[in-house]
């Protein structure tokens, strides 16, 4: 059995439990919740040591992080859907979507990190301005040509829709004001992969 050190409420763990689902394996997998809020945490510590979830402990005891090593490590376990081409151009293609998405998730989580880990009278608004322009930047892309798939999302779409939640849950969805075509494109993805709302993080 492998074990999934996360939380709830983490958009890089849902992308791995959505990963896990869409292969076919979350029944081999159990899942620990961790608090990575504490200044050190030895349970996470021990299977990263860079203290960031999620990480996954495999049979063997061998250990994967980040989110995209653990997906693509799921992704070898089944043979469909292929979540990571293998070579060529949508390989690329999957990646790079996966980086926009993910760097739209770093930007969002370090807004959240600065007003909960620092008072108020330190809040540097100049540096909350710069990750706000990274995500209004790439959301602005996504929109003019939301990402397709053929046969099943892949990994780029599973970040891409993990990013779009976040923004939901800790950013009370102010990107939807400006941007209906990635409504859509979430609601399809909702539709076509029914993990994404069975890992929806509980309300705050």
């Amino acid at each position: 059995m492998m074990k999934l050190l996360s939380h709830p409420a983490s958009p890089y763990g849902r992308k791995v439990k959505i990963a896990a689902a869409m292969k076919g394996v979350k029944s081999q997998i159990e899942v620990i919740t961790v608090d990575t809020s504490l200044p050190t945490n030895p349970e996470i510590n021990k299977a990263n040591p860079l203290g960031k979830i999620p990480a996954l402990i495999v049979d063997g005891g061998a250990q994967f992080y980040d989110s995209h090593v653990i997906c693509e490590y799921l992704d070898s376990l089944a043979p469909r859907p292929v979540l990571f081409p293998a070579t060529g151009p949508d390989r690329w293609k999957t990646l790079t979507l996966g980086a926009l998405a993910d760097g739209i998730l770093d930007a969002a989580l370090l807004l959240v990190y600065e007003k909960r880990f620092r008072p108020e009278e330190k809040w540097h608004e100049p540096w909350m301005v710069r990750q706000r322009s990274k995500i209004d930047r790439a959301l602005d892309i996504l929109e003019q040509s939301p990402p397709t798939w053929a046969d099943a999302p892949d990994y780029g779409h599973i970040t891409t829709a993990c990013a779009l939640g976040y923004l939901d849950f800790r950013h009370e969805g102010r990107w939807r004001t400006n941007h209906p075509k990635l409504i859509g494109w979430l609601d399809a993805f909702s539709k076509a992969v029914p993990a994404f709302e069975e890992t929806r993080p509980p309300k705050a």
